[in-house]
């Protein structure tokens, strides 16, 4: 769970398009509830959310299909539970994680260049860009000067000219900031906080890109 600073009540704008990891068309027996649940992860903030089913019948959902805004306003089908911690995760959502977020990484890839284009220094000592694991010192030079020298333009490009998976590490550094708390946050937007209440990303200081 989400600790530290994030101890305020939660506020429930979602992610602008939501991509589903698990169909619970039976509820949770658990809890003690019996209308279809709907665990997805959230496009662009990588949130956990819970939806729940406004009629009694399931909607026609299968793990990886995208769930868009305009489809939450209009159809009215389902509408916001809760959020969720990486361990409330049903086992198919986590079975679909990786596949869900390595999708949505790909789909997003201007975005994800740019990370790797814009990460500033977060000390004298220590980059933003080391965060990611197998991202040491010799690396984290590279990956500099290449940018230094012509800022990189796809995903391909980041992995000839600096020898590493983007894609690979992107996704491994979600994943951890989703099962651990984390001192930075660079991807996933935490739900908590005094500055979450605004929806923008620059309020949060956790992030440094």
């Amino acid at each position: 769970m989400f600790r530290g600073d994030y101890q305020r009540k939660p506020y429930r704008p979602l992610d602008e398009n939501l991509v589903v990891l698990d169909m619970l068309p039976y509820g949770d027996a658990v809890r003690g509830i019996k209308y279809p649940l709907v665990q997805t992860i959230g496009e662009y903030r990588f949130l956990l959310v819970e939806l729940k089913s406004t009629t009694p019948q399931a909607p026609s959902l299968k793990p990886l299909d995208r769930i868009s805004s305009e489809y939450l306003r209009e159809a009215r089908l389902l509408s916001f539970a809760r959020y969720l911690t990486y361990d409330e995760l049903s086992a198919t959502a986590k079975a679909n994680l990786v596949e869900a977020v390595t999708a949505i990484v790909k789909v997003q890839e201007k975005r994800f260049v740019d990370f790797f284009n814009n990460a500033q220094p977060l000390s004298k000592k220590a980059h933003t860009l080391e965060l990611l694991k197998g991202i040491g010192k010799r690396t984290l030079w590279k990956i500099l000067d290449e940018r230094r020298r012509k800022p990189f333009e796809s995903f391909e490009d980041i992995k000839a000219r600096a020898d590493i998976d983007p894609v690979e590490l992107i996704v491994e550094r979600i994943l951890e900031e989703l099962k651990e708390p984390q001192t930075i946050y660079i991807f996933v937007n935490p739900p908590y906080g005094p500055v979450a209440r605004s929806g923008r990303r620059e309020g949060f200081r956790e992030y440094r890109y």
